[in-house]
């Protein structure tokens, strides 16, 4: 307030200099006309400039103390729909729908008219209905539930430390540039998780961001959809041929019946190996329940529609593990596993051309429970449906 009163006095004495030197200005240009002209001049000079300084004075209170023209997320929107809000080419309920922005989906506000809001994501920008997103600081209160904190490292190679100590053990050592998902910070330390398991890395040496989901555009949610469709039939044909193959083997069959006893007592043995820990057991329960739900893309609800990652987000987040939003986030945590130690509840990946697009959750006997695709919703499936690109294991 001092500082405030401070400003305010030192402009308030320089106006009748400004003005006087304004005036002498004007009046030197008409000395030879009357005096009431040079006093209307004056009056006329001294009306601007004092409107022009109230207008100043008046502006000062908003630009000192208001903290949001200068908040980092002001122009941040996230969806708050229940599903997925449509992004439409104008503001018009019956304009084209451009995209879709899903549940704890982010945006950038390019202009908000109020009642509707013009923002770009992801690779759409068009208009929504404010109705349906948090803005601001609403925005922000939503971080911990969408959003993905990320740690990137920023210098050469970084010691990852067993405790948060200077002289702690080094657990393993991590190279510039590579993301991590935090699971935790202080003023001085950033907890994260790494292959070689959970560490700690000086704050000082990474810079810290948010992963959200974005706007997914029609187009591209209808090549997505297409892919999906294109390996469940991949899926259905590798199904069909191996029950062939089984048929065939199992007609050939001229074992004696201690032999087929003992070959299937050998098979419990090999499910039961790879049955896991309790909590994975409890958690390939859980998430079998879920069979038949719908798949949607964006989705996080097990009961009304989620997608691949989606779903294996809120089922660990049912046993308290706090994992990434997407399959190739999810990739960065937990231990890696060969697929022939493969244990219920590990975390299976897969890609195309390198890159990470699904994941699913082993429940042991060579299958996996996931959200497939739009046609077959959640489902069981045979693990190798698809080759496997990455194995982790999250559960303790």
């Amino acid at each position: 307030m001092a500082k405030w009163k401070l400003i305010r006095t030192t402009i308030c004495f320089a106006i009748p200099l400004v003005a006087m030197s304004s005036t002498n200005v004007k009046a030197s240009t008409i000395e030879n006309n009357n005096t009431s002209m040079i006093s209307i001049i004056q009056q006329e000079t001294y009306s601007e400039i004092g409107s022009a300084i109230d207008d100043y004075l008046n502006g000062i209170p908003t630009n000192v103390m208001n903290e949001e023209d200068t908040y980092k997320y002001k122009d941040l929107a996230i969806s708050t729909a229940d599903t997925y809000v449509n992004i439409r080419k104008s503001a018009d309920d019956n304009s084209e729908i451009l995209g879709k922005l899903y549940t704890g989906g982010a945006a950038t506000i390019l202009e908000d008219q109020g009642e509707w809001v013009k923002v770009t994501s992801g690779n759409v920008t068009g208009y929504i209905h404010s109705d349906y997103l948090a803005i601001g600081r609403d925005a922000e209160a939503l971080f911990d539930k969408y959003a993905t904190k990320i740690a990137t490292i920023t210098t050469q190679t970084l010691k990852v430390r067993e405790k948060k100590e200077l002289d702690s053990s080094c657990l393993t050592l991590v190279a510039e540039g590579t993301p991590y998902t935090v699971l935790g910070e202080n003023e001085d330390w950033v907890k994260i998780q790494t292959d070689a398991g959970k560490g700690y890395v000086s704050k000082e040496y990474v810079t810290i961001s948010y992963d959200f989901d974005y706007a997914v555009s029609i187009e591209e949610e209808q090549e997505r959809i297409r892919q999906e469709q294109e390996a469940e039939q991949t899926s259905n044909q590798e199904t069909t041929s191996s029950n062939r193959t089984s048929t065939s083997a199992r007609s050939n069959k001229t074992s004696s019946r201690k032999q087929t006893t003992k070959r299937t007592t050998s098979t419990v043995k090999t499910a039961s190996s790879v049955s896991g820990s309790t909590t994975g057991a409890r958690l390939v329960s859980y998430a079998k329940q879920f069979v038949g739900n719908p798949y949607v893309w964006g989705g996080t609800s097990l009961t009304n529609g989620t997608d691949c990652s989606g779903f294996t987000q809120a089922v660990f987040r049912q046993f308290g593990y706090s994992i990434p939003r997407t399959s190739r986030l999810q990739a960065s945590v937990g231990r890696a596993v060969s697929t022939s130690d493969l244990q219920a509840g590990d975390l299976l990946f897969y890609a195309k051309g390198g890159t990470i697009n699904h994941v699913a959750i082993y429940i042991g006997g060579g299958k996996i429970v996931h959200a497939s695709n739009p046609k077959t919703g959640i489902t069981i499936s045979n693990y190798n449906y698809r080759s496997v690109y990455k194995a982790k294991r999250v559960l303790r």
